[in-house]
């Protein structure tokens, strides 16, 4: 089988120049007057030069995570985002007009209820299925694919997705368990039996409920590509327009579960590593396709199991590491700029992961040394991080500047870095993130 995702190809940096530069040119964003586009392109370029290490940023940009903090903000339920998308845009685009970022913050983690409800989704709760109004939503654990299922996995991960697991996380589509394979399609006697399957009265059933989700899909995107506009046509860059993850995080979070995907290290560990190397060319082009339909240079790839406590060096150097770095290597040959959300703390990790190409990458770090950090990994990628929750929580607005002032001593120093918080907003108190914004603004120029 052909090695894929282990060089970086000869023209990664050219790749990358141009995503850059269309970034950098903004085609198609409304923008309100010439003061806006000026803003815009300041921006991105900050964000340009602390991500590509070969020119200090004249200011550290800021870019919070702002999670669920705009909804708390404009005193909206968590149900009131999730089904009324005006009442969604009106929230995020107060938080960027009172708090000014240097990046719009896209509340694309906010999705749409009413797709869920159509789809009867079954591994989550959420406000008004579950869980009060006002609360977030929460996953449920639990082994959705079986340990002896890895094979089937392996053989095919669409027919496994499709045939498999979707008819055990969705109510409305457990029909799909019939599905025909598609690949002995390729004769003309095997069309009949191939059609049969979808004349069954569940299988339209599923059919029709997968249209009507996909409906209420294209009417929220809609709403949160004219809330996009809107924000950034005032002067701010999205932080990022895709999504990915870990091959280890798609097994170990939704599908085996955490404690399932612990104990294969050690039962299943052959069968877990090949699972992992077949998914990787698949979240590869799930995060270029992402960042193809949104233009944007940035795929964001949360990692949830590869942090200190939950995995010894050795497996994370075994199960973890190999195909992250792959994914990294397929992504930045596509010119893209892996944006890597190091949930946790990663202090055991920072000299494995600076195997990656210099000026490539952003690691975004949650409770990670960021002095080492800076020592390490800041010296082949820009850093992002980790203004603490509980600070932003309970803490002082002096203790936030204090502690900011502090974090760009440790990793804004020559550049490469970009202040934001560990985690989402939500729960922060509104002065503490004032004191966040200020800070970067008023001490974070020319941190040479």
């Amino acid at each position: 089988m052909k090695k894929r995702f282990l060089e970086v190809s000869a023209d990664a940096e050219q790749r990358q120049e141009a995503r850059f530069a269309a970034w950098l040119k903004a085609e198609g964003v409304p923008f309100v007057d010439a003061g806006a586009a000026a803003a815009y392109r300041e921006r991105v370029t900050l964000l340009k030069d602390a991500l590509q290490l070969k020119r200090i940023p004249d200011r550290i940009p800021v870019c919070p995570s702002a999670g669920f903090f705009p909804n708390e903000y404009a005193g909206i339920t968590m149900y009131d985002a999730m089904y009324d998308y005006q009442a969604l845009g009106q929230a995020v685009e107060k938080y960027h007009d009172d708090f000014r970022p240097d990046a719009y913050s896209a509340p694309t983690t906010v999705v749409p209820g009413k797709v869920l409800d159509i789809l009867d989704l079954k591994i989550y709760r959420w406000p008004g299925h579950g869980v009060g109004l006002e609360r977030e939503y929460q996953y449920l654990e639990g082994e959705y694919m079986k340990a002896q299922e890895y094979q089937d996995l392996i053989d095919d991960p669409s027919a496994f997705f499709l045939n498999v697991y979707f008819p055990r996380i969705f109510g409305a589509l457990k029909p799909l368990e019939t599905l025909p394979l598609f690949p002995p399609v390729n004769e003309i006697p095997l069309v009949p039996p191939f059609a049969i399957p979808f004349a069954a009265e569940g299988m339209k059933n599923a059919l029709e409920a997968l249209g009507r989700a996909g409906e209420e899909a294209l009417r929220w995107r809609a709403a949160l590509r004219e809330m996009g506009g809107r924000i950034m046509g005032k002067g701010y860059p999205s932080f990022a327009g895709g999504f990915t993850k870990a091959p280890f995080d798609v097994i170990g979070d939704s599908l085996r579960g955490t404690r399932g995907v612990m104990l294969d290290m050690f039962r299943y560990p052959d069968e877990l590593q090949e699972a992992c190397e077949r998914l990787t060319p698949i979240m590869v082009k799930c995060a270029v396709a992402a960042c193809r339909a949104t233009g944007h240079i940035m795929p964001f790839i949360p990692l949830h199991k590869g942090a200190d406590g939950f995995m010894s060096k050795e497996q994370f150097r075994t199960f973890y590491w190999p195909t992250l770095r792959k994914l990294i290597i397929g992504l930045v040959n596509e010119g893209l700029v892996p944006q890597l959300f190091a949930e946790g703390s990663y202090n055991d990790r920072l000299e494995e992961i600076c195997d990656i190409p210099r000026g490539k990458v952003l690691w975004w770090f949650d409770k990670t040394d960021m002095k080492r950090a800076k020592q390490t990994v800041g010296q082949v990628a820009c850093l992002a991080g980790n203004v603490p929750m509980d600070l932003l929580c309970t803490g002082a607005p002096d203790d936030v500047r204090v502690y900011c002032r502090e974090l760009i001593d440790a990793a804004g120093a020559g550049g490469g870095f970009i202040l934001s918080s560990g985690a989402g907003l939500q729960g922060s108190r509104v002065a503490n993130v004032r004191a966040m914004m200020e800070a970067a603004k008023e001490y974070g120029i020319n941190r040479k």
